[in-house]
């Protein structure tokens, strides 16, 4: 089979789908550029979106994609409009450039009492364990009886699949995406859609309509409880899910030493300032029990969640020690709680769940705002 024919009965295969806002197929509106159909039948491209276009379009273009016989693979690489890619398909020429649409106003978030209490989980720093943290916390409430889901927002490094043992693409039924489950907790991931070595290279309009499609478009039930992993830093997933979701608090995780604490304090603030609780501080890797003399050890600098949460004015929820073999049940797809509950770190994880629910039982969702004050 010739890679020319393959690509025409692709062409027709994305064809066949039609962008409802401009009321064209796929490739006649110019959605899908760079069409290449490798050896071996490995089908790359480029699908261009505005935040106007509904999301769900790339998932169909992915499906056609996969079901044309013959195509063993697809590397699609979804880029925003304004970045360029969008604009005039190929060929055509636009008399002269627009002048540029002034912004739009920022979103008001909606209250939706059906997630429960809805808390973000955040660290200003990278590699302090924020997913396992959520992960854990997530699994912990569950096993005490409450209705539990997890939205990994962490666009740039979507972890939670793999710590919940589970990569099968979620279905879609009544325009709802369905959420996956492990370990009694309802999941949504960007890594359940996108191939693993697929780079998020996108900019703010394409993260808020990601994080808008976890939040509205999946179909969570009733919850007690919503936990939602940020990436770190207080980028546009940030301030996009405060725009959506009106949060009930945030819980910063933060280890020790001072260059995580300070990277933190940006994060906390940066909640503070649009009008999100910060519930309080989860210091992680805190210190070392020894498995054969039981000696507790401070491996760095001690004390630096508790600064942290004296200097925000909230509590230190929980000091979660550093131990052996968390990662390697992580990578086996079971959290600590569940797989060593009565470890050092797993009876710390389950203490954390219960100081958690004692703080977040009084909580209001954050009132709206229409920008970051």
């Amino acid at each position: 089979m010739s890679g020319a024919s393959l690509q025409a009965r692709v062409e027709q295969a994305l064809s066949g789908i039609t962008n409802p806002r401009k009321g064209q197929d796929l490739i006649a509106s110019g959605m899908v550029r760079d069409l290449t159909v490798e050896e071996q039948g490995s089908v790359v491209f480029t699908f261009v979106l505005t935040r106007e276009d509904p999301g769900s379009l790339a998932r169909q273009a992915r499906k056609a994609v996969e079901g044309v016989a013959g195509v063993t693979g697809v590397k699609m690489s979804v880029v925003d409009a304004a970045d360029g890619a969008g604009g005039a398909p190929p060929g055509r020429a636009t008399a002269r450039a627009a002048a540029p649409p002034a912004p739009p106003a920022p979103p008001i978030p909606d209250e939706l009492p059906n997630l429960g209490k809805v808390l973000a989980i955040s660290s200003g720093k990278g590699g302090v364990g924020k997913s396992t943290v959520s992960a854990n916390l997530a699994a912990a409430l569950a096993l005490e009886g409450h209705r539990v889901g997890l939205m990994d927002a962490d666009i740039y490094g979507p972890n939670i699949p793999r710590m919940f043992g589970v990569d099968t693409k979620p279905e879609v039924q009544g325009g709802k995406i369905q959420p996956l489950e492990a370990h009694g907790v309802k999941l949504m991931s960007l890594g359940f859609i996108v191939e693993r070595d697929a780079p998020a290279i996108w900019r703010g309009p394409i993260i808020m309509k990601i994080i808008t499609q976890f939040v509205r478009d999946v179909s969570w039930g009733e919850l007690d409880y919503l936990l939602v992993d940020l990436p770190p830093g207080t980028g546009d997933a940030q301030l996009s899910l405060t725009q959506i979701v009106r949060l009930h608090g945030a819980v910063i995780v933060t280890t020790p030493q001072e260059m995580a604490v300070g990277d933190s304090l940006r994060g906390a603030k940066m909640f503070e300032r649009v009008g999100v609780k910060v519930i309080g501080i989860v210091e992680n890797m805190s210190y070392f029990v020894c498995p054969h003399c039981h000696t507790r050890s401070e491996v760095f600098l001690a004390g630096g969640g508790g600064r942290l949460a004296d200097e925000l004015g909230v509590p230190l929820l929980g000091q979660v020690p550093l131990q052996a073999g968390v990662a390697d049940l992580a990578d086996r797809g079971t959290p600590i709680v569940l797989g060593e509950p009565e470890s050092p770190a797993g009876i710390a994880l389950r203490n954390l769940a219960r100081t958690v629910t004692a703080h977040a039982a009084a909580l209001s969702p954050a009132l709206p705002l229409t920008a970051p004050r």
